[in-house]
């Protein structure tokens, strides 16, 4: 019998989510953005459930492959661009479409023997300062792209770094709209954070920024919301924004142990009971994806209530509370994440996102597709 662990991914969901984020989205087009192997879901999972988006927005060469192998024709976009120049040639046998964002990818286009041209998406800095080229160093840049034969069009684009939180996008919006109010090109600039704003009828934080920012979007792209996970949690839940959790983490409880009050439970005998406690210990540690710095009192979902783990998390196993649950027993099923227990909630408790959570999946975890 295997180990009692499984993931499950939820395509109905997927859809259902894609289908939020496309009405938010209005007239845009939406790219479904599935880098890190579809925020660790997996693309060959994911990809029927989500072939109606306008195109696939990732970073791996060969995950673009992979669609392609899928049956996929329609626009790919390579969000951090190429590496090195031969990238390029399967740039142009692929059609994938890709950022440039710095000078060194000019250089490369410029080198690049094509008879077929590129589309790309040309990105601005306008204080992520991650990717992206200074508002003051855009337009040259856009005039060299343009003067390229390799280069058949060009997409405006950048990235918020504060869509999800109070600062809003109001600031770098202006800037991006500033730079390029007389630049030719589509443009690209709502996250999934910005994308839900929009369904929301009062002003995007206090930037006075409302549905115009879709309505001036030509692509948006949907990340994380696609998954079922929220941006700007804990001020919003996944389910205030009417989406659906596509992944649930499940494990066993192998044993049962009653502990007496002043005993403790897991390494480093973080936690000491004190009452007699019923402890469960579930099929699922660190290794497995669940998060090591998870503390007691991180919820779990058993018998469809809420309880808690205790004590540290191990590699292969963690221990949960069913003092209040007398007839769970070894064999029952607990719930690590999902339905009701968003993986937002659970990553909260360990300090990160549900992005965390979701990417670290282990391939020793087996996943089912319904």
């Amino acid at each position: 019998m295997p180990r009692p662990i499984v993931a499950t991914i939820h395509t109905d969901a997927l859809t259902h989510n894609l289908g939020v984020l496309q009405r938010a989205a209005n007239q845009s087009k939406v790219w479904a953005v599935v880098k890190a192997n579809a925020y660790g879901h997996g693309i060959d999972r994911v990809f029927e459930a989500l072939r109606a988006a306008d195109g696939f927005a990732l970073l791996d060469m060969e995950e673009a492959q992979r669609l392609r192998d899928l049956g996929w024709r329609g626009p790919i976009l390579l969000l951090e661009g190429v590496f090195e120049t031969r990238d390029l040639e399967l740039c142009s046998r692929l059609g994938l479409w890709h950022t440039v964002h710095c000078e060194e990818q000019i250089d490369m286009l410029a080198s690049h023997k094509t008879q077929q041209g590129h589309h790309v998406f040309l990105k601005m800095n306008t204080g992520m300062n991650r990717l992206g080229f200074k508002p003051e160093r855009y337009r040259a840049a856009w005039t060299r792209l343009s003067a390229l034969p390799q280069v058949e069009d060009i997409t405006l684009m950048t990235h918020f770094s504060d869509a999800d939180g109070a600062i809003g996008v109001g600031k770098q919006l202006a800037l991006f709209q500033q730079t390029t109010q007389d630049l030719a090109g589509e443009r690209s600039v709502c996250n999934s954070a910005a994308i839900l704003r929009a369904l929301q009828s009062d002003p995007l934080s206090n930037q006075g920024i409302t549905s115009a920012l879709i309505d001036n979007s030509d692509w948006v792209r949907a990340g994380i919301a696609l998954y079922g996970s929220s941006p700007d949690f804990p001020d919003n839940s996944a389910s205030d924004w009417g989406l659906l959790p596509a992944m649930s983490l499940k494990a066993n409880i192998i044993s049962v142990q009653a502990i007496a009050a002043g005993e403790c439970v897991g390494y480093g005998s973080t936690f000491r009971a004190e009452r007699p406690m019923r402890i469960g210990v579930v099929a699922c540690g660190y290794a497995d994806g669940y998060p090591r710095v998870a503390p007691t009192g991180t919820p779990v979902l058993i018998q469809a209530q809420r309880s808690q783990t205790i004590g540290r998390v191990s590699m292969d196993m963690l221990c949960v509370d069913i003092t209040h649950l007398p007839t769970t027993h070894v064999g029952t099923e607990v719930t690590l994440w999902g339905g009701s227990l968003s993986v937002d909630e659970v990553a909260t408790c360990a300090a990160t996102v549900g992005y965390e959570l979701l990417c670290a999946l282990a391939k020793r975890v087996p996943v089912v597709v319904q």
